[in-house]
């Protein structure tokens, strides 16, 4: 009799296991069809080949402050690597300590961004990287003043004409920016989620797995999807309720800046949510720093739901499965000054009307 109880139970625990797995089998399927694991290997670019030559060159340059006019702002200044790949402010601080209009987005897994910034107005990062450098708020320089500092400095062009073999003059603001872009393309971290979408069923716990499908089932992955979970389209900040001015300052009309389209009033690119736990604060505003606030505040801002806070623990602790593992990165020595490197200046070097257009955000 003993035997056999023990046999029932097994083959009972069994059929639990067998059952669990389909469910986790069926989750994962609806998964794939809504969202892409992180590739392997780095993306390739639009007329930009990438080269180890290339990428060792765009990342001195991200943590050069000499790409900013007064020698104090680098792109990581802004995209801090060491802190979620932004810099946890509500808005940036920039040349003369002035605040940025939004919050800066996270350079990690930009590169899977359909285009950059909370509007959309570069097509990529090599358009991303030019729009900070001349803005007046930001680095508050310009391109013959950077390529000037470039090519004051021998080390910088060998390593110009390393990147970029065979070109007459390779020391250009073009290159300039298809270097950074180059290295930006190799800031990708897979994450729990990307094991668990490649079938390691251990990857996720049932926290996680319970919040990935109340993410799809409330409608979250309608915007949130793809590689990036997010950043591939653009929609309006308010859907089904505004929120109020606080987190949605009514200044600050979003895409409409750059399609001047009344429909376009309010609508900004969905959020990569790729480690969105380390990037508070939240929205373009900067003005919320908790995820579970952000959560509430999207369900129903976007979605008409007021989710309890169960139903929110799971959904952040799916987000928590999405920060990934950072690529390791050696911090560069740089090339010395020579007497013809210009010197920090505080002036502004671009004209006040690029202050907005040309910012980071």
């Amino acid at each position: 009799m003993t035997s056999l109880k023990q046999a029932v139970l097994a083959t009972t625990a069994l059929l639990f296991a067998q059952g669990g797995l389909a469910q986790a089998n069926e989750l994962r399927d609806a998964a794939l069809e809504t969202f892409e694991p992180v590739p392997a290997t780095v993306p390739a670019q639009v007329d930009n080949p990438i080269t180890p030559e290339k990428i060792e060159l765009g990342k001195a340059l991200f943590f050069d402050p000499r790409v900013s006019a007064s020698g104090v702002f680098s792109c990581n200044s802004c995209h801090n690597l060491a802190t979620g790949g932004d810099d946890n402010l509500e808005t940036s601080i920039g040349h003369g300590w002035q605040k940025g209009p939004r919050n800066a987005p996270t350079a990690l897994n930009a590169v899977f961004n359909r285009a950059q910034f909370w509007d959309g107005r570069a097509e990529d990062l090599k358009a991303q990287t030019k729009g900070p450098v001349q803005a007046g708020v930001e680095m508050a320089n310009t391109p013959a003043n950077v390529t000037q500092m470039l090519n004051s400095m021998p080390q910088y062009v060998e390593w110009f004409e390393a990147s970029f073999p065979g070109e007459d003059d390779p020391v250009t603001f073009d290159n300039f920016a298809k270097a950074i872009e180059a290295f930006e393309a190799t800031l990708i971290t897979p994450a729990p989620f990307d094991a668990w979408l490649n079938g390691d069923d251990a990857a996720l716990g049932e926290a996680e797995q319970a919040g990935l499908k109340l993410f799809m089932d409330k409608g979250c992955a309608s915007c949130h999807n793809g590689v990036n979970v997010g950043g591939h389209d653009y929609y309006p900040f308010g859907l089904v309720e505004k929120p109020g001015a606080d987190v949605l300052p009514e200044g600050d009309k979003g895409r409409f800046a750059v399609t001047e389209t009344a429909d376009d009033e309010y609508v900004f690119r969905a959020a990569p949510l790729r480690n969105i736990a380390l990037t508070a604060p939240y929205f373009h505003s900067g003005k919320v720093w908790d995820l579970k606030t952000a959560v509430q505040i999207m369900a129903e801002s976007q979605l008409g739901e007021e989710m309890t806070d169960e139903e929110t623990d799971q959904i952040v602790a799916f987000l928590h499965s999405l920060t990934g593992k950072m690529p390791e990165i050696v911090y560069p020595v740089l090339p010395a000054e020579t007497a013809d490197t210009p010197r920090p200046s505080g002036d502004v070097l671009v004209e006040d009307g690029n202050k907005k257009d040309l910012s980071d955000q």
